[in-house]
């Protein structure tokens, strides 16, 4: 598969504080990457450099070979950790939005997975549950024909039945030539739909490999690996 994502050196900070440091990174087509790490490892910055929030303070990322700006946003579909939907506005009002946004959404794939949720595209977003609210916006998300996909904990907050659901909705529906980006602390309710893994610590990538060799060598779960390196 086809390198999407590489990272040469790239860094940020906060005044003094370094967020990330030296990061070097390939990422390919292809494959479902978690993006692991405790709680200020610098997973959140990561995701914003690469969805165009935040620009880093030294070294390059690319996305298909270019600098992050408008058409690398036109291919990467982005969930973050917190609803940002219009909460007066109805579903099918949100996914009409979307439709004209976004030239690789796909209207139909999106009604499909509504129908298979049961949520009525009537429903207006304040009626809704958080769970069901994640739902809506894993469906806008995963309904685009997207080169990378970046999910910032898309099963927090919702019940181990619906994460079965969610998860299932993300390996049914992502462009399989695509990479997915997983950032979670619910390491063991996603790690069986993971290929490859990212640690990362204190703003430092410490460890890529593949979930398999990782089991392999280590002979525990990717989420015991996790426990045994952060001491969790």
């Amino acid at each position: 598969m086809s390198t999407l994502i590489k990272c040469e050196e790239l860094s940020k900070k906060y005044g003094k504080k370094e967020a990330l440091r030296n990061i070097n990174l390939t990422i390919e087509g292809g494959h479902i990457y978690g993006l692991l790490g405790p709680n200020g490892s610098g997973k959140t910055t990561f995701i914003k450099i690469l969805n165009g929030l935040l620009t880093p303070t030294e070294g390059r990322i690319t996305i298909n070979d270019m600098p992050i700006g408008p058409q690398t946003k036109a291919i990467v579909a982005y969930l973050p950790d917190h609803t940002y939907l219009d909460m007066n506005r109805k579903v099918k009002d949100v996914i009409s939005f979307f439709s004209d946004f976004y030239a690789d959404f796909d209207q139909t794939k999106a009604y499909e997975m509504l129908e298979k949720l049961e949520i009525d595209p009537e429903d207006r977003i304040k009626t809704m549950s958080k769970g069901t609210k994640e739902k809506v916006n894993l469906i806008l998300v995963m309904s685009r024909r997207a080169q990378v996909y970046v999910l910032d904990e898309p099963i927090a907050g919702v019940d181990p039945a619906a994460r079965d659901f969610i998860l299932n909705v993300i390996l049914s529906n992502y462009n399989p030539e695509a990479a997915v980006i997983i950032s979670t602390h619910l390491i063991a309710d996603v790690e069986n739909i993971l290929d490859q893994v990212i640690f990362i610590k204190k703003g430092e990538i410490i460890k890529t490999a593949s979930v398999d060799d990782i089991r392999e060598e280590n002979h525990m779960s990717v989420d015991g690996y996790f426990r045994e390196v952060f001491k969790c």
